[in-house]
């Protein structure tokens, strides 16, 4: 179904192709290459399809913008997104950067980015996200110390610079870096993203490669 689009904002799904041995690799010990890539591919789908539903809800775009196989691989995997765009070099704060500039660059804002790890996530935080987003950026944190959601009404350079990814610092990092830019934040319910072994249970029982 085509969405109206209006000037409610944008929504991206930052995501990678679930490829064996590629993805959720903190993951393998527990699931094997496999299973890895499969509950990858399960989350993702989840994801989109939340992000899908908030798009409906609020008339935001919506973009998938993905690491690994091309355009056309991921219209195929994740169809009726209104962008595809390749995350491109670097490392997370250059792949958040760029994307949050090119989508304020056409005058989509504003802007929400979340990951595929956050199983918990639904269409009204996404609701209560663009709610917030009318006097504020935010964050919404996660239990491991980083945060599943980030929302900003405008490209702020800097913000995601030499912040220490992967670690439980990364939540604290980014706040401290947006109050020395002077940016206003608010902080959203707190969530459990699904990253390591022991998050597994956050998803409601132990996913294998059936």
């Amino acid at each position: 179904m085509q969405r109206q689009k209006n000037d409610a904002g944008h929504l991206i799904l930052f995501t990678r192709l679930p490829l064996a041995g590629k993805a959720k690799t903190r993951l393998i010990p527990a699931l094997g290459a496999e299973g890895a890539a499969l509950l990858q591919q399960r989350m993702s789908e989840a994801a989109f399809a939340t992000l899908g539903a908030g798009a409906d809800r609020t008339g935001a775009s919506l973009e998938v913008c993905f690491h690994g196989g091309d355009e056309k691989v991921m219209r195929q995997w994740l169809p009726g997104a209104d962008r595809y765009t390749a995350q491109g070099d670097g490392d997370l704060g250059d792949k958040l950067t760029r994307a949050v500039a090119a989508a304020v660059a056409r005058k989509r804002r504003p802007v929400i980015v979340i990951g595929a790890d956050c199983p918990a996530l639904t269409p009204d935080h996404l609701i209560a996200a663009f709610a917030a987003l009318t006097d504020h950026d935010l964050v919404g944190p996660a239990a491991d110390g980083g945060y599943y959601l980030i929302g900003l009404q405008r490209f702020q350079a800097g913000l995601f610079a030499d912040i220490p990814w992967s670690t439980p610092h990364v939540l604290h990092e980014t706040l401290a870096r947006a109050n020395a830019l002077g940016l206003h934040h608010r902080l959203l319910e707190t969530l459990p993203d699904v990253d390591r072994p022991e998050d597994l249970p956050h998803l409601g029982h132990h996913p294998d490669a059936q």
